[in-house]
């Protein structure tokens, strides 16, 4: 079970940092609908929900690609249970 479980999460950090590899950033949208001009006063205003921007680092791919290598490696080096 351990083996299967290390094996999963290395190939899914290798995935990972390869899509930190062909994505420049990533754009979370908002799901709120923008609520209706609700003004409380006449210099306040309800704030509008904002899209949130991923952008990963420089050294974020290779990193993920190389500790998910390690981790498979790893995964094979476990004894299986009989």
């Amino acid at each position: 079970m351990w083996r299967s479980i290390f094996l999963a999460t290395g190939i899914v950090l290798c995935i990972l940092g390869a899509e930190c590899l062909i994505l420049e950033k990533a754009v979370l949208a908002n799901d709120n609908p923008p609520p209706a001009q609700q003004t409380t006063s006449l210099f306040l205003t309800a704030p509008t929900p904002t899209n949130r921007e991923i952008k990963p680092p420089e050294w974020a791919p290779w990193t993920l690609m190389s500790c998910g290598a390690v981790v498979i490696l790893y995964s094979y080096s476990i004894k299986r249970q009989q």
